[in-house]
């Protein structure tokens, strides 16, 4: 298996005094995903949850739903030219008869750390594959005390952040507050695939009463994964996209941004946020 950090020289300047010496970076692998041995994506990623993110990198694709969709996912042997494992390639492998949507196999889709399926999805995409509408009944209510509290309970479980500072997170919270799982990755996409895989694998799909809270900004993709998930609220330290705020505001999902100490924005879904509450005390 790959590892997670990796030790490189470095050159480190202090104060005009210069000195070398070993510094602990993430690790950053290609994954190629293939599906019923079908080439179908490749991501770079920081290896570790692999099964569990291809398994919710197709959640988002609209393939899987429910565990008894999924067959098994296995590591492919003879990635390399003597025929060793790179751990690098994962075949997920589907129930039979399962119906597939129209998510053209042969486009041999490449995905990066940094904005995952670039141009690639849409509004109609999101309409038509998606399992669930986000239906919390009743809606999900959030104290905008509580909110505030999440961004550093999600740092306080980064550990591998600590050591490197260089990955981004994902962490799914429930309506009260208490920590469910957190992932993290070079890509935000893939922290927020490695979470959705692992409710999949254990059947908790949809996830209609938590809270996914994402370090850095909320991209459409973020948005579109939260909506396969079922996820009704998700949360972001920076900003949104436009077009994350226009799916948030078409599915009904509550899309909050630059979630700071006391501050946050709210761009969609308002009547989750207890905003009396909050104007009370304002």
């Amino acid at each position: 298996m790959g590892r997670v950090t990796e030790r490189r020289k470095v050159l480190r300047i202090r104060d005009g005094v210069v000195s070398t010496r070993p510094d602990t970076l993430v690790a950053e692998e290609p994954l190629e995903i293939r599906l019923n041995g079908k080439p179908l994506a490749i991501t770079m990623r920081t290896p570790g949850d692999d099964f569990a993110l291809a398994a919710g990198f197709l959640v988002s694709e609209g393939v899987l739903g429910r565990a008894d969709e999924l067959t098994n996912i296995v590591y492919c042997a003879g990635a390399t030219v003597d025929g060793s494992n790179t751990y690098n390639i994962v075949d997920v492998r589907t129930a039979p008869g399962l119906v597939m949507p129209d998510i053209t196999l042969e486009r041999n889709v490449y995905t990066t750390s940094s904005c995952g399926l670039c141009g690639k999805a849409s509004l109609d995409a999101v309409r038509t594959t998606a399992r669930w509408t986000i239906h919390d009944t009743p809606p999900v209510r959030l104290e905008p005390e509580l909110l505030a509290r999440l961004p550093d309970r999600l740092r306080a479980a980064q550990q591998v952040f600590d050591r490197t500072g260089g990955l981004h997170a994902a962490a799914l919270f429930t309506e009260e507050g208490e920590l469910v799982d957190v992932r993290e990755d070079v890509g935000r996409h893939n922290a927020v695939d490695k979470l959705v895989g692992r409710a999949l694998q254990n059947g908790t799909l949809p996830l209609s009463r938590t809270v996914l809270l994402v370090s850095g900004r909320a991209s459409f993709e973020l948005a579109q994964k939260a909506v396969m998930a079922g996820i009704p609220v998700l949360a972001a330290v920076s900003a949104p996209s436009s077009l994350a705020v226009d799916l948030a505001a078409e599915t009904g999902l509550t899309l909050v941004g630059f979630l700071r100490g006391s501050s946050m924005n709210v761009y969609a879904g308002e009547h989750r946020i207890a905003l009396q509450a909050a104007a009370a005390q304002g």
